[in-house]
């Protein structure tokens, strides 16, 4: 017999869908350049994951605020805004930097999702913490906030097809359909990721996705 007092207290909790309540506890940052011209590039590979998150939630991601396109749901009974920053790569920082002191929200609770070059299409390495491993959007973010403990989720766009291919050619070069087939799992899975994360389950993250 179905307990409904018992299921109206864990709705409350955790809610699911309807307006998000409460503060900001987390901001989802996810990585790219604003405008068509970078659709679908591999260093886009960060806003298309929170496209995909968004879908998944059913939410939109298309207000304009701290240099941003935002949005916002409850993830495991905690309200999350999500950002794609509009100041293009080089400059995330700020976007990142503007929402996390509007809201207070500490580093260690922000996730940022971005393109990882050293990985193979469709790999995935789950962080902690760690250095901007020359990534410049990682770079701005860690040099605005002072600090490099937020998570992040790094998502494999593949080396370059040789050492003498110019770097910026590469990681603003298209992916392929066959990308996306690699791809397609991971971006559907970072909505998982991201949920075991703010239910301080990294560990349990890195150890289902990290490949």
């Amino acid at each position: 017999m179905i307990d409904i007092f018992a299921q109206l207290e864990k709705l409350k909790k955790h809610p699911a869908g309807g307006a998000p309540t409460g503060q900001v506890e987390y901001i989802v940052v996810g990585l790219g350049n604003p405008g068509t011209k970078y659709d679908n590039t591999r260093h886009n590979a960060g806003f298309l994951v929170v496209d995909r998150i968004a879908k998944k939630l059913g939410i939109s991601i298309d207000r304009l605020k701290f240099k941003s396109l935002t949005g916002d749901a409850m993830i495991a009974g905690h309200r999350v805004l999500f950002l794609k920053p509009s100041t293009f790569m080089n400059n995330s920082g700020e976007a990142v930097r503007d929402a996390a002191q509007f809201h207070k929200v500490p580093s260690e609770r922000i996730i940022v999702i971005f393109d990882d070059i050293s990985l193979d299409v469709g790999g995935v390495r789950i962080r902690r913490k760690g250095s901007d491993g020359g990534h410049n959007g990682i770079k701005s973010i860690i040099y605005l906030l002072g600090k490099d403990d937020f998570p992040r989720i790094k998502i494999g766009v593949g080396k370059k097809p040789h050492p003498d291919y110019d770097l910026a050619d590469w990681v603003l070069s298209r992916f392929t359909e066959k990308d996306f087939d690699a791809l397609n799992a991971i971006f559907d899975n970072t909505l998982d990721m991201i949920t075991k994360i703010i239910e301080g389950n990294i560990d349990a993250a890195m150890n289902k996705y990290n490949r």
